[in-house]
């Protein structure tokens, strides 16, 4: 199985950028997908954005297009989300998680077997 690792996290201004990074070890040539997604306090976990590992097709969440970019390292196994233009209502736990799987769609967090411990983001008016 693959083990994930979060980091990144912080406070900022509204306005301000951020870049979250997700580390996986263990078994990760098999990995299908990654991913990034959120809760924000008091609301259900939300997808954000995700690639297919190996093909790299990207899918983000309309609320963060344009702002957000996810990328990754394969050498280094490491995915990058880079937050720019951050709101306020951004404001959550983002996670990572990942999944051997082709099955199931990029944005329902059932999808993905595999998460990571979560890293808080603070966005201040």
């Amino acid at each position: 199985q693959v083990q994930l690792v979060e980091s990144g996290g912080g406070s900022v201004q509204a306005g301000g950028s951020l870049r979250l990074s997700c580390v996986a070890s263990g078994r990760v040539f098999n990995v299908y997908r990654m991913g990034w997604f959120r809760r924000a306090p008091g609301k259900e976990r939300e997808s954000v954005a995700a690639f297919t590992w190996s093909g790299g097709v990207t899918y983000y969440a309309d609320s963060v297009k344009g702002r957000f970019t996810i990328s990754r390292d394969i050498a280094r196994h490491t995915m990058y989300l880079q937050m720019n233009s951050l709101i306020p209502e951004d404001t959550a736990v983002y996670y990572c998680a990942a999944d051997y799987s082709p099955r199931g769609s990029w944005y329902e967090d059932r999808t993905y077997a595999y998460w990571g411990q979560g890293t808080q983001v603070t966005v201040s008016s």
